[in-house]
C-alpha cells in the first residue's frame, strides 16, 4: 500500500490524484496503525516546519515514520516533506526534524531575491541519480527519462543544506541549492511533482518503481 501522510497540511489530494493517474492505489492517512502496512510512503509538504512537527507529534507519527524508514520502506519527501528529513530548520529554532539526513534547512537571502521562490526553474543533475532500495536490493533512478536541465515547479522560501553526499540535483536561485536528494531508501525533492506536468508525473512514476 502506498501511504500519503496526512499531517493537516499540504496538497494531499493533488498528490493522491497524481498517483491514481499513474495507475496505483494510495491512501491518505494520519493513522500510525495504517502506516505500519505501508509499502511506500509519500510525504507532501506545504506550510511551516514547526507546525508540521507539532502535527506529527500530536498524531503519534514521528516514531512510526522513523521506524519505517529504518526498515527500508521507500520514502519520498516533497518540499516541506523534504525539509523534515533534516535535523533542524532556521524557520523553527529549537525544533528538531526527523534527522534521517544530516544537515539543516535555511532561508533564502531576501537581498536581491524575491522570496518565496515561486515558479518554474531548472534542475541540474550532479551525480548518478540512483539510490539503493534496501528492502528490494535494486537501483532506482528518480530522474530516469528526464533530461538534465528540465524545468519543474517550485514554491518555497527555505532550502536544504545537507552535510552528506546525497544531492541528486541542484537548482540555481541566487545561489545553487539542492533540489533533489537520495540516500538508500530515502528521496527528497524540493519541487512539486503534482504541479510539474509530465516531468513531475515521471518523477513520481520512477519513485513508485522502488
Amino acid at each position: 500500500m502506498i501511504v500519503i501522510i496526512d499531517y493537516g497540511m499540504g496538497n494531499l489530494e493533488s498528490v493522491k490524484n497524481a498517483v491514481l493517474f499513474l495507475g496505483k492505489e494510495a491512501v491518505v492517512t494520519a493513522s500510525p496503525e495504517r502506516l505500519q502496512s505501508a509499502k511506500k510512503i509519500i510525504f507532501p509538504g506545504v506550510g511551516h516546519f514547526a507546525q508540521a512537527v507539532k502535527q506529527l507529534e500530536s498524531r503519534r507519527l514521528i516514531d512510526p515514520l522513523k521506524e519505517k524508514i529504518k526498515e527500508g520502506v521507500p520514502f519520498l519527501g516533497i518540499c516541506l516533506g523534504m525539509h523534515l528529513l533534516f535535523e533542524k530548520s532556521s524557520e523553527a529554532q529549537g525544533v528538531s526534524g526527523l534527522g534521517v539526513i544530516k544537515g539543516k534547512v535555511s532561508r533564502f537571502d531576501d537581498n536581491g531575491l524575491i522570496v518565496p521562490h515561486m515558479g518554474w526553474n531548472q534542475i541540474k543533475k550532479v551525480q548518478s541519480p540512483k539510490s539503493k532500495v534496501q528492502s528490494q536490493d535494486e537501483m532506482v533512478d528518480l530522474f530516469e527519462g528526464i533530461e538534465d536541465g528540465s524545468y519543474f515547479y517550485f514554491a518555497h522560501s527555505y532550502f536544504c543544506q545537507p552535510r552528506e553526499k546525497v544531492a541528486l540535483a541542484t537548482t540555481d536561485y541566487g545561489q545553487e541549492f539542492v533540489s533533489a536528494l537520495g540516500k538508500k531508501n530515502i528521496w527528497g525533492i524540493q519541487f512539486h511533482p503534482e504541479k510539474s506536468q509530465k516531468k513531475g508525473l515521471k518523477v513520481l512514476e520512477n519513485f513508485l518503481k522502488a
